[in-house]
């Protein structure tokens, strides 16, 4: 526990513009730093820039070097590269207005690369690093077994539970979960009385725009309306509202891919573009959830089927998918072909 414990501090490090230590080696986050943070982590010389696979695909770093060009990509720091230009080279909105200079060198990157990587996506920040300076006294030291561990085996535990009617049904009790080095709060909707058959589940990642304030660039909305109505109607089902804002990069990142899609490129390529993938979601705590609440069978309210597969892997058996199509308009018609195309989403 103390380790996940660690793992939440990084995170929180991170955020707010202090320095973690991940393998040895010390890192600070490009997004949140500041002139004075990066002045005492250039010491005694220039930190480089890490950055991820994805976003060197874009910028032609990745065929500097023999690796995965998914793997993290460390730039050489040059004269020229302060605190505004990394900002610039990690985050593409900027890429129109402000043309990156050039040319790159691209290096090895230090041990603890990828998990350092990893929890600048967990912070909901551009997955973009200065690598290999001096870390302040204070700073968090990590693992990246420790990193991993908390990713990819999450501890959940109920928190609190209560009656909760709702529209759709008045016998609704919500559930809300804590997960030990993750700093979201996901809940569960229990809608009905158990019938003995595997409850109808609805898998819904938080939209603040498309739940809340009626976005049309999404079928988010009307998707949690929708599922909400079948689980309803159903008699017996649970809703799993998890925080995964944008499909797991965080509100502020998907905004950022909002506007690069104002500049052309779909829903995919703009996460690309972002340094993240496609899809940055993992649905082992759904599992975690379910698991929880005494269901390992379900019958899934989906269209994705990295839902379904995701829930398989971690030990919840899908013994049925079941459709849900609800919310197309003029505005997102391009973004559910994408999901279609190019993300395997069904019908």
């Amino acid at each position: 526990m103390t380790a996940r414990r660690d793992v939440a501090r990084g995170i929180d490090a991170l955020r707010r513009g202090w320095t973690v230590t991940i393998d040895g080696t010390a890192f600070l986050g490009v997004e949140t730093a500041d002139d004075a943070a990066l002045s005492g982590f250039d010491t005694p010389r220039a930190a480089d820039l890490l950055i991820s696979g994805p976003r060197a695909v874009t910028l032609k770093l990745a065929n500097q070097r023999e690796a995965v060009p998914t793997g993290p990509v460390l730039i050489q720091r040059a004269p020229w590269i302060d605190l505004a230009e990394a900002i610039a080279i990690a985050d593409p909105a900027r890429d129109l207005s402000n043309p990156l200079k050039g040319p790159f060198r691209a290096g090895i990157a230090p041990a603890g690369a990828e998990a350092a990587i990893q929890l600048t996506r967990v912070a909901g920040l551009l997955p973009a690093l200065f690598a290999g300076g001096t870390a302040s006294d204070d700073s968090v030291r990590l693992s990246s077994a420790d990193i991993l561990a908390a990713v990819e085996h999450p501890t959940v535990t109920i928190a609190s539970r209560a009656r909760l009617p709702t529209e759709h049904s008045e016998k609704g009790e919500i559930v809300a979960f804590r997960t030990a080095g993750d700093p979201a709060e996901h809940i569960a909707l229990l809608i009905g009385q158990p019938t003995g058959v595997p409850p109808l589940v609805r898998l819904h990642s938080e939209c603040l725009t498309g739940d809340v304030l009626g976005s049309l660039k999404c079928d988010c909305g009307p998707q949690l309306d929708g599922a909400l109505e079948a689980i309803a109607a159903a008699g017996w089902g649970i809703l799993l509202y998890l925080r995964q804002e944008g499909r797991g990069i965080g509100l502020i990142n998907k905004l950022r891919a909002y506007a690069l899609q104002d500049q052309g490129f779909d829903t995919v390529d703009a996460n690309l573009r972002l340094g993240f993938g496609d899809d940055e979601r993992r649905f082992t705590v759904a599992a975690r959830m379910l698991a929880a609440l005494g269901q390992t069978e379900v019958r899934l309210l989906t269209n994705n089927p990295r839902k379904a597969s995701g829930l398989e892997a971690a030990g919840i058996k899908v013994v049925e998918r079941v459709p849900l199509q609800r919310g197309i308009n003029p505005h997102n018609a391009a973004y559910l072909e994408t999901k279609r195309t190019r993300s395997g989403h069904m019908l």
